[in-house]
């Protein structure tokens, strides 16, 4: 069989996802012809296909040097990629860029790999030149959006995902980050219509499918018509921060129908049940037969549902949540009888969704340094193995195996003069609190913080310190120490 048959036999199996028998051909053309620089780049895209990237680079590098086509240096690329060795996958796709088969998939490339590489300018510039090339790509207008988003620029955001639907209609990702940009702006009244294309709004219907699957048939889903004689079943769908900030929404909806059945997670139960008595609020999954109701909603869909515009979404942002006074007293006298000023730090929260927002604990330590401080940790779950680094070098006090639940960590937060944490449900649950607290940001922060930091638009109680471009997070905390020695 001459090398040309072999060569279609084999790329006929690499086609056909045979990866095993194609290579084993390519390697018999090898023996014959090291330098068939074609074959040694599809060897390489099979080695990227295995994940064995460094051999990948090797291939195709010895593919460049007896033949340079953009396509080799795409695939040199992807392989960097693999390693993230991103400088020198900007290296390769540049190198590409001079050759005048290049065409859009490399300038594209080369926008991930300056994003990813940490340079959003050149990134910006090496998406608008493969858009410059095809102005029909979606995906190119997507990461656009998604880089503007980023960059804490949602007016231009806002462009490019209108962009993305003008070629792909309807798209429901699409829609659903457009609303996070218009959310930003506080284009609520937009952004809220769109923020109904989340896939957890979709993922929590069809929980109470399955779950009640008779009773979602005979009921449906609440669209905001009159329901002053109905009861409403609204169920979690995301974090507890998320349930803790939606509460707030809790007394209004009371008005607007005869009865409410709620279903947060079960770590949320009690605190619901003790400050909304009037509140059906349940632990666990009732029975289908000894459960009903006449609508339901997904708890996030309440503001939409109800109609609120833009500044009334911020209705009781004074504090709307209370601890027990006898969980109160419990913990002032396990934990804070002193006359110190009492700090509770968290430094983590669920990483499921954002790791940006995870702050080392060693950048903690200025704060040990204040007099008259004493210092509480209420890390709970995920992170609180760092604890053991802070406790081996400073007086600290763990509060967090006190918390059986949120109505536990509330009694706690009611003895505290000052919360200071990540963006995590602990945030939310002072700010519903009206503790004073400080949220440490990170660079790239969600979107319901806004643009104007100086306030917080959600909770009167709580300041925001964002994570400078090229800041620290140790740095940032020297900042906020400095804050609270002006004060």
């Amino acid at each position: 069989m001459t090398d040309f048959n072999k060569f279609n036999k084999a790329f006929n199996l690499h086609s056909q996802g045979k990866i095993k028998d194609a290579e084993k051909i390519y390697k018999e053309i090898l023996e014959q012809n090291p330098d068939n620089a074609e074959v040694l780049n599809l060897l390489g895209i099979i080695k990227i296909k295995e994940n064995l990237f460094n051999e990948a680079v090797d291939l195709i590098k010895k593919a460049l040097s007896i033949v340079e086509n953009s396509y080799f240096y795409e695939n040199l690329a992807k392989a960097y990629e693999g390693t993230k060795n991103y400088k020198e996958e900007i290296k390769t796709l540049k190198k590409a860029c001079k050759l005048k088969d290049c065409g859009f998939e490399i300038y594209f490339l080369l926008g991930l790999a300056y994003k990813n590489n940490i340079e959003f300018k050149n990134a910006e510039k090496a998406y608008l030149k493969a858009l410059e090339i095809n102005p029909q790509s979606e995906k190119t207008c997507y990461n656009l959006a998604s880089l503007y988003l980023f960059l804490n620029n949602p007016q231009k955001a806002i462009e490019y995902f209108k962009k993305c639907l003008e070629i792909k209609p309807g798209d429901k990702e699409v829609l659903y980050f457009l609303s996070l940009a218009y959310f930003r702006i506080k284009d609520y009244e937009t952004g809220e219509k769109h923020f109904e294309n989340r896939l957890c709004r979709q993922t929590a219907i069809i929980s109470q499918e399955i779950t009640y699957p008779n009773l979602i048939k005979k009921s449906k889903l609440w669209q905001g018509e009159n329901i002053f004689d109905k009861t409403l079943y609204t169920y979690y769908e995301a974090g507890f921060g998320d349930m803790i900030m939606f509460a707030r929404y809790l007394p209004e909806l009371q008005k607007r129908c005869k009865k409410i059945i709620l279903k947060p997670q079960k770590e949320l139960s009690e605190l619901f049940r003790e400050n909304f008595p009037q509140i059906e609020v349940m632990d666990l999954f009732y029975d289908e037969n000894e459960f009903d109701f006449d609508v339901h909603v997904p708890f996030l869909s309440v503001p939409y549902t109800m109609g609120l515009k833009n500044k009334q979404i911020f209705t009781g942002h004074k504090g709307y949540l209370k601890a027990k006074k006898e969980k109160v007293a419990y913990f002032k006298t396990k934990f804070f009888n002193n006359d110190k000023f009492k700090i509770a730090i968290k430094w983590q929260g669920n990483t499921y969704y954002e790791k940006d927002r995870v702050i080392n604990v060693e950048a903690f330590s200025p704060l040990f340094n204040l007099p008259d401080v004493k210092i509480y940790s209420a890390q709970t779950f995920e992170g609180s193995e760092e604890f053991e680094k802070l406790s081996s070098k400073y007086d600290i006090t763990d509060l967090s195996k006190s918390f059986k639940d949120f109505s536990y960590t509330a009694g706690a937060l009611a003895n505290i003069d000052l919360v200071i944490c990540s963006d995590t449900s602990l945030a939310h649950l002072a700010g519903a609190m009206g503790k004073p607290c400080i949220v440490l940001l990170p660079y790239n922060y969600n979107w319901r913080w806004h643009m104007d930091l100086t306030h917080c638009d959600w909770y009167d109680s709580i300041k925001l310190f964002r994570l400078g471009e090229k800041e620290s997070w140790n740095e940032l905390m020297i900042r906020v120490v400095k804050s609270l020695k002006n004060i």
